[in-house]
């Protein structure tokens, strides 16, 4: 049971938090969100006033100060009672009423899908929080207590509440360093959309908890003991891994939880950096380092200004367990990330208007002020929730410029994405790369301390529009993207152009009738383009599909003309999709290209939802490989050669693999393994079974399956299996 706050809890946190704090502000807030909300109710049957009460308390428990906390009380205002902006701010103040400002949903805009409307709301945030980075602590702070309370809804509201919060508000806690709130957020969700797998998971932690308690707290009491013996001052605790970490592991690994070893990280805490390095150096001496699971985020910081060693040991019997190691400064950031950068860095504030606010010029929140730039270019809603949705996933490789400067890029980067983070000029005149001074394709991944020296040419003819196919920042992208709008405009205009009139045409609708001031302007205004050479430039290049266009301005069109067009073809217009290409009588779709000759290559058997490269053979078509394929370096040095490929979901399709059991050898093992698969409804093609010397039973199954995600379900079948000890994937 949640439990609830109130306005004496918030007043107590406050005054713990700050020695003399305006407490009467906090109170005018609570008393008049109380009056305003009134008789409302939540769908619990509670008092509406109990949720911003407790949306405050999170605010005031991160530390932050007296006016976040007012307008988190009153962030429901203005959107859910008769309350105007005019008549907060006249109340409490502009940097009050700009805060609620910004976490208000729009109302009562006419767009043509419920989508695009939510996704203007998230464009208002993001734009709110470049200006004051408290709106979206609010927000986040808002998210939890409505996760928190997802009982009382219905169950497909809980479904799309949860996957939004999974996909966008979780995200976003973990880029902004609130990483308490990213993990509560992320149990929340995985408890509300995988209710079986969340409950399976509770129960087989709680079974070996005991077990696993013992074997940490040992650990800690030996590193303690060590600490001391050296004279390190330090706090040694230990805490269990939350749960979707856990349940992501599983899946990402294919392995039971009983597989899985660290569902405890320790922490070190202590007063120095220089004692940050001294106690790493016992616990390397207590305990065999893990090669490859070392990582110094005090050396290299994360972009959200999170620091601590990271090392992962082995303690007795080869169990693996992980070790953080930070100063406490280091601890109060990763705790409150940047509301901790909020709350004590007063030196980044700047001043506008009266208001105290985050600058997001700021280097620790540079990825925000990019994030900004390119939203503004997006016209398409639907791109800018896709791209902003990719922002967000916090991925990184860390790699450096000849010169030993720092870059942090999204993981899978290559060296287009290192030249456009140094300058889209470099980017524009690039001709080559050398990866650690060996020339490369230039679309080949990055990897972690890489060091990155890019080939330019003055005489470069500028970028390639196939570079966008393998870039990974929105930053390059956009980068790209701008060069070709400002170098190919005439062309696109055209382009832009001929789109419209062909889309016109195939709705019956004359150009001299659509095309006039009065239904011209409030698209312009809508997409925000300065003219009409802009938006049919936009169509041309296909950042705008010409369907949209048309449709935003029927909506002014029938006002005056109601018989002329139906309201359905407006809607037709608004969700339909660009001509795609069609999909092979494989499953996949090849970009630009119908009816093409797809084969899936034999050497790695591509399933649906492997990430999956093309490459264009002589005669044969397209083969289609996984990423991860074995091949996949002498597929890059052709470069010329790669196509974007993708898995087309419309449809069920079946795809041949084979897996490899290994056993101790029993009487009924391979009937069991059978009766396994054939309760998963696959179809088996094909079976050879082996037993070696040492008695170890070798069990190769030729399957029929549709997805990734149905093999991995009969995977984790058979490892049920008693007896089984390994399932794989055959390459």
């Amino acid at each position: 049971m949640t439990k609830n706050y109130t306005i004496k809890d918030i007043l107590d946190k406050v005054k713990k938090n700050k020695k003399w704090p305006d407490t009467k502000i906090i109170q005018k807030a609570y008393n008049y969100a109380l009056k305003q909300h009134g008789k409302q109710e939540r769908k619990s049957g509670e008092p509406y006033i109990i949720h911003p009460t407790n949306v405050a308390y999170t605010v005031a428990e991160l530390g932050l100060d007296e006016k976040t906390i007012s307008a988190a009380l009153l962030h429901d205002v203005v959107e859910d009672t008769d309350v105007s902006y005019e008549e907060l701010k006249n109340e409490f103040g502009e940097e009050i009423a700009e805060m609620v400002d910004g976490v208000t949903k729009l109302k009562q805009i006419q767009y043509a899908s419920i989508e695009e409307n939510q996704v203007e709301n998230y464009r208002k945030m993001f734009l709110a929080m470049g200006k004051d980075i408290r709106v979206i602590i609010i927000k986040l702070a808002d998210r939890l207590h409505n996760m928190r309370t997802l009982q009382f809804l219905s169950r497909e509201r809980q479904i799309a509440i949860s996957e939004e919060t999974m996909q966008l508000y979780a995200p976003l806690a973990n880029r902004l360093g609130l990483y308490a709130m990213k993990w509560e957020l992320e149990d929340l969700g995985f408890q509300y959309l995988y209710p079986e797998e969340f409950k399976e998971l509770v129960k087989g932690i709680e079974q070996k908890r005991d077990e696993r308690l013992k074997f940490i707290e040992k650990i800690m009491q030996d590193i303690r003991v060590q600490l001391k013996k050296q004279h390190i001052e330090a706090e040694v605790t230990g805490r269990a891994k939350h749960l979707y970490s856990i349940y992501r592991k599983m899946i990402r690994d294919n392995k039971t939880l009983d597989q899985i070893y660290d569902l405890f990280a320790l922490r070190i805490i202590v007063n120095s950096i220089k004692d940050c390095y001294s106690a790493l150096g016992v616990v390397h001496e207590l305990y065999s380092p893990m090669p490859g699971r070392f990582k110094d985020y005090i050396a290299v910081p994360k972009p959200n200004m999170y620091q601590s060693i990271h090392t992962t040991l082995l303690g007795e019997n080869g169990t693996p367990f992980e070790v953080q190691i930070r100063t406490w400064d280091m601890h109060r950031i990763a705790e409150y990330g940047i509301a901790a950068h909020w709350a004590y860095k007063e030196a980044n504030y700047s001043s506008k208007k009266g208001q105290q606010i985050v600058k997001s010029t700021d280097d620790k929140l540079a990825w925000l002020r990019e994030s900004l730039e390119w939203q503004q270019e997006m016209q398409d809603p639907q791109e800018f929730l896709e791209t902003l949705k990719t922002e967000l996933f916090e991925d990184e490789v860390y790699v450096f410029t000849p010169k030993g400067a720092i870059k942090v890029l999204p993981r899978g980067a290559t060296p287009i994405d290192f030249a456009y983070s140094i300058h889209a000029e470099i980017g524009n005149h690039m001709t080559g790369a050398k990866i650690n001074s060996k020339i490369v394709p230039i679309i080949t991944p990055i990897q972690n301390g890489d060091i990155i020296e890019i080939i330019t040419s003055e005489n470069s003819k500028g970028p390639s529009m196939d570079w966008l196919k393998f870039v990974k920042s929105s930053s390059a992208r956009n980068k790209i993207q701008q060069w070709f709008k400002k170098e190919k405009k005439v062309e696109n205009i055209e382009k832009g152009k001929e789109s419209i009139e062909k889309e016109l045409k195939r709705i019956g609708v004359a150009y001299s009738d659509l095309f006039k001031s009065e239904y011209i302007n409030p698209m312009l205004e809508r997409y925000k383009f300065k003219n009409l050479d802009d938006m049919y430039a936009s169509v041309g290049f296909g950042a705008m599909s010409s369907a949209k266009i048309i449709a935003r301005m029927l909506i002014e069109y029938r006002k005056e003309n109601k018989e002329a067009i139906a309201e359905e073809k407006i809607e037709e217009l608004e969700t339909r999709r660009e001509t795609k290409s069609k999909p092979s009588n494989s499953g996949i779709i090849v970009k630009g290209i119908d009816n093409c000759l797809v084969k899936l290559s034999k050497c790695c058997n591509p399933l649906p939802g492997d990430e999956i490269i093309g490459y264009i053979t002589k005669g044969r078509g397209v083969s289609v490989h996984r990423k991860d394929c074995v091949n996949i370096n002498d597929l890059l040095k052709e470069e010329n050669r790669i196509i974007e490929v993708r898995w087309y979901n419309q449809e069920k399709i079946t795809y041949t693999v084979e897996i490899e059991v290994f056993a101790n050898d029993r009487n009924g093992l391979l009937g069991d393994i059978v009766q396994q698969i054939n309760d998963s409804k696959a179809k088996i093609l094909g079976v050879n079974a082996r037993t070696t010397k040492e008695r170890i039973a070798v069990t190769n199954v030729t399957l029929e399956v549709d997805s990734l995600e149905s093999l991995n379900k009969i995977i984790k079948q058979i490892r049920k299996v008693d007896s089984v000890y390994e399932v794989d994937r055959k390459k």
